[in-house]
């Protein structure tokens, strides 16, 4: 029998690591701006077209490279980073694999030109394939311009896989954001088809953050400074009060790598912990400077994990860091009794001589038992005692009372009135007779009659079951009522976000937005759909209708277009506590039993508890 096992050709050898390292247009990006920043650049442009798919060029004004380097970069294991095993627990540089530039060129086509500062001539070099197909002099200048066109042209698959344009560009997007933050010093420019997305000049952390992520974070960042024998913290953390439902503001540095770590996530979350509810993240961008020796990066190909010596000292130091700093802004609530004691000090003696008591005037005849005051006692507010009685202080609202009073005799009293009505309540599929007298507790939950005992609703649920099966049909459709605003609210988003809502601008126009562009990152909102109340604030419903869409997508891994449906259902709904009159609680119920599901909400929870009659009387009896 022959043998069997061979080597792997080359070119197959890296399009398998290219799996790894490369998995889609946002993973070159990260890897080719990492390696520009090792080349001690302080200029770095990104241009790309179609997400990536076409193209993704980086142009840095770094050191550069020799014609003998410009061809050994695209080798597998080349790497001008490390040279022995030891460097690897010393390593201060983004990468040192030596992976990334030959797994790209095993499945793109890519053009590289460079020139050190120090040469007159620059190399041309022009990989198909893993293939070299040309390498010239040529003129160019300092620094290196590396140009991946049609990425995953040879893996058909692959390509197959990625998602739409705005997807990928997000993804692009965000890797961007990661190395921006990570190095304020160095001045980053962005441009997607022409259109420059980002430019951001040299400056401090705070303004690379308010650069990146929007003007009204200004506001938002609470500064963090820590140095224990261990660590090194730095940065800034948000204010509880802008909490978001997603994560997507939270950012970790180790060494200026950005890194996702769960363990130190808990440890921010903890230092929030009595500030914030469960379902809210807050923001935070933090760097960790800790020695290369006492951590390990080489735990997976895109180095975003990372295996710390003594990680319970580190996750304590974090904690009591942004406790401290939120403690040392007054973010937390604290008792100060030495400025209670001094704010006495501050009123002298003379004030409290100048503070008389209040006159109060009585009638020392007042006798209640008297038979002749019995009729004076009926009226409960009277401002005279006297002669003559008055008129009761709170006469406007005796109307109020006594409304309240016909609801809660209504509501007791079976009328014969009507409304036959089918539907499946839990699980049971009959026909009840509904009364169309109904009452609402503590503004929350509607008490109906029926046939068999009484159901009780959640308004808010229901509300909100009611609004995603109408937005869902909407969808459908694309018949989206929409009401035309008064005056348009102009909204400015951060990139990220304007480049999700430009994805979903259709789906945002069949349920009947109006929306236009309006500028960079600017839309402009001329209408609404018909469901939503006229006085809502549309860029704080937009801000958390965005959130809510993200959160979503991330948690259950819902298809954009009930998603959507769902999201806007849950901000447009009538909230718990509202008042509702007796023919919007009537109107409620009826919408509710046309809906496909009354009994379950949108979050699978129930909307109906039904209480019949014998369960009624067993409770009486236990007694």
């Amino acid at each position: 029998m022959p043998d069997i096992i061979q080597l792997l050709p080359d070119s197959v050898a890296n399009q398998i690591a290219a799996g790894e390292v490369v998995q889609r247009p946002a993973s070159a990006v990260k890897e080719l701006i990492e390696n520009a920043i090792d080349a001690g650049a302080d200029k770095i442009q990104l241009i790309v077209k179609d997400a990536g798919k076409t193209l993704i060029q980086i142009i840095d004004n770094g050191c550069g490279m020799s014609a003998t380097d410009a061809r050994m970069c695209f080798e597998r294991h080349a790497t001008s980073k490390i040279r022995k095993a030891e460097d690897l627990f010393a390593i201060k540089t983004m990468g040192f694999r030596g992976e990334a530039m030959a797994s790209i060129a095993a499945i793109a086509q890519v053009e590289l030109k460079t020139r050190r500062h120090e040469d007159e001539l620059g190399t041309k070099l022009v990989i198909e394939g893993s293939e070299v197909l040309s390498q010239e002099p040529c003129a160019t200048t300092a620094g290196t311009s590396i140009s991946v066109k049609n990425l995953f042209y040879n893996i058909p698959a692959r390509r197959n896989f990625l998602k739409s344009n705005p997807v990928e560009m997000r993804h692009i997007i965000d890797e961007f954001q990661r190395v921006a933050l990570a190095h304020p010093e160095i001045h980053f420019t962005l441009h997607h088809d022409g259109q420059e997305v980002y430019h951001l000049p040299q400056t401090q952390l705070k303004q690379r953050i308010i650069h990146l992520l929007g003007n009204n974070y200004n506001e938002r960042l609470v500064p963090l400074d820590e140095e224990t024998s261990i660590i090194e913290v730095k940065g800034f953390i948000g204010k509880p009060s802008f909490a978001k439902k997603t994560r997507g503001d939270q950012f970790f540095f180790v060494n200026k790598r950005f890194i996702k770590d769960p363990y130190l996530n808990h440890a921010v979350m903890t230092a929030y912990e009595d500030l914030l509810p469960d379902d809210c993240f807050p923001l935070y961008v933090l760097f960790i400077e800790i020695d290369p020796s006492k951590i390990d990066i080489n735990v997976h190909p895109t180095k975003t994990e990372i295996k710390y010596q003594d990680e319970k000292a580190i996750y304590a130091i974090i904690r009591s860091a942004v406790k401290r700093s939120l403690g040392r802004y007054n973010i937390t609530p604290t008792l100060d009794f030495n400025q209670e004691t001094g704010f006495d000090r501050m009123i002298s003696q003379k004030a409290w001589e100048d503070i008389t008591p209040p006159a109060i005037q009585f009638n020392p005849n007042f006798n209640p038992f008297a038979d002749e005051k019995k009729k004076d006692r009926e009226i409960p507010f009277l401002r005279d005692l006297g002669e003559k009685k008055a008129i009761p202080q709170n006469w406007d609202t005796l109307y109020e009372i006594s409304k309240e009073q016909k609801s809660v005799q209504s509501f007791f009293d079976l009328d014969s009135s009507s409304n036959t009505i089918s539907s499946a309540v839990n699980g049971v599929s009959e026909t009840e007779t509904l009364s169309r007298q109904v009452f609402q507790i503590h503004q929350k939950y509607i008490i109906s009659s029926i046939k068999s005992g009484f159901m009780l609703i959640d308004q808010q649920a229901a509300h909100e079951r009611i609004l995603y099966e109408r937005f869902l049909s909407q969808l459908e459709n694309h018949k989206g009522l929409s009401q035309q605003s008064l005056f348009p609210q102009t909204i400015t988003l951060n990139t990220t976000d304007y480049a999700l809502v430009t994805e979903l601008l259709p789906a945002f126009q069949a349920l009947g937005f109006q929306i236009r562009a309006f500028g960079k990152n600017t839309l402009v909102i001329e209408g609404v759909p018909a469901d939503i109340p006229e006085n809502n604030n549309l860029a704080t419903m937009m801000e958390e209708l965005i959130e809510g869409f993200k959160n979503n997508h991330t948690v259950l891994k819902l298809d954009k277009r009930d998603n959507l449906a769902r999201t806007l259902a849950k901000n447009a709904a009538i909230k718990s506590g509202l008042k509702l009159s007796e023919e919007e609680m009537v109107d409620l119920i009826d919408q509710l039993f046309a809906c496909q599901m009354p009994g379950i909400a949108i979050n699978g929870k129930q909307i109906i508890v039904k209480i019949s009659l014998e369960e009624l009387a067993e409770r009486f009896n236990k007694g």
